[in-house]
């Protein structure tokens, strides 16, 4: 492990979004005495006849959710993004804005209301796995739509407002912020060495092994040398591989381990339901080839040092860049110590 990142302030480059970290590994020793937050550890029911998500109950739009037994998708009633959105531009000196439509949906993970991800068993998340596939080319298909994101808010903390287990999925017309930068830096790269970007990547860090948490026959977890959370975590598949429709059959399941051994060692870090945001990066739906993409899952989890206490971005961060204590290299110990 190269000592200098481990003792002396510096900054690292991200390479997707061609960006800078500061990183500050001797910060990580000074005390706390700013918020704490409260840690909910309720034991939740089964099924909970006031939640919206549950089989049987009634949203709040009057419509009546099916009794699913797996995973259940349905178009959020309350979307961000709509299809009737009217299309205009304005163009008023620097006062510059434009039209976006798109399709917001609901994905139950699971119709037990008392369990995460974490709780479930790989073949269970194998079928959210293949949902989002299902989901990612049928929204993709549509013309309205040239790109699909995939997330997860997990937890309070994260201003997840229902503790069933679920995720979102925005569809829309143009690409958002953080896809637009690693688009551009993947085509750049990809252009010219001719290669994938995060495959070259994932190559280096299996020779060093200082930053990967797992990996099977198919995926590697790790957190990347430029992670900004404390306990970032990314998904890769080993295959150069564009979006997740390019996952084998046999591959899916695989997908599915990885997802269930670093939510399962999340849950174990700070022995807590571990909050965080979770997001699939992949190629466009643009009508284009977009080889330069390789998909990714990003984990972005807000607690810092304990259940209690939680990682803001606040002051430098907003007006400078962000910024990290604790390093990649020993947030990957911590974290891979827990799996097995």
């Amino acid at each position: 492990m190269n000592t200098d990142l481990q003792d002396y302030s510096h900054k690292r480059f991200n390479v997707l979004t061609g960006e800078w970290v500061l990183v500050s590994p001797h910060r990580a020793k000074r005390p706390w005495q700013g918020q704490n937050e409260a840690v909910n550890n309720e034991v939740r029911p089964s099924h909970d006849k006031s939640c919206y998500l549950c089989a049987g109950n009634t949203r709040i739009n009057g419509e009546i959710n099916p009794d699913y037994k797996d995973v259940f998708v349905f178009t959020n009633d309350f979307a961000a993004l709509q299809t009737s959105s009217k299309s205009f531009n304005v163009n008023d000196g620097l006062l510059i804005a434009q039209s976006e439509q798109g399709i917001c949906k609901v994905i139950c993970f699971s119709p037990d209301h008392s369990k995460s991800l974490a709780d479930m068993a790989p073949k269970d998340i194998e079928k959210v796995v293949l949902t989002w596939q299902k989901e990612y080319k049928e929204l993709g298909e549509n013309p309205l739509i040239n790109y699909v994101q995939i997330f997860e808010n997990k937890g309070a903390v994260m201003g997840c407002s229902n503790p069933h287990p679920h995720g979102q999925i925005w569809s829309q017309s143009t690409l958002p912020n953080e896809v637009y930068k690693k688009d551009l830096q993947q085509r750049n790269y990809f252009e010219t060495n001719k290669a994938s970007l995060l495959k070259n990547y994932i190559s280096q860090e299996l020779i060093q092994k200082e930053r990967i948490i797992f990996e099977n026959e198919a995926f590697v977890v790790l957190v990347p040398f430029w992670a900004i959370w404390p306990f970032e975590t990314m998904i890769v598949p080993k295959k150069h591989q564009t979006s997740i429709l390019d996952i084998e059959n046999t591959e899916s399941l695989l997908f599915a381990e990885a997802i269930a051994v670093i939510t399962k060692a999340y849950d174990k870090l700070f022995n807590t339901s571990f909050p965080y945001s979770s997001g699939i990066h992949q190629a466009p739906t643009n009508g284009e080839a977009n080889s330069h993409w390789h998909w990714h899952m990003s984990f972005y989890p807000p607690l810092l040092r304990s259940a209690t206490v939680k990682k803001f971005m606040v002051g430098y961060e907003m007006f400078g860049s962000p910024q990290r204590d604790i390093t990649p290299e020993i947030a990957a110990k911590m974290v891979r110590d827990l799996v097995g």
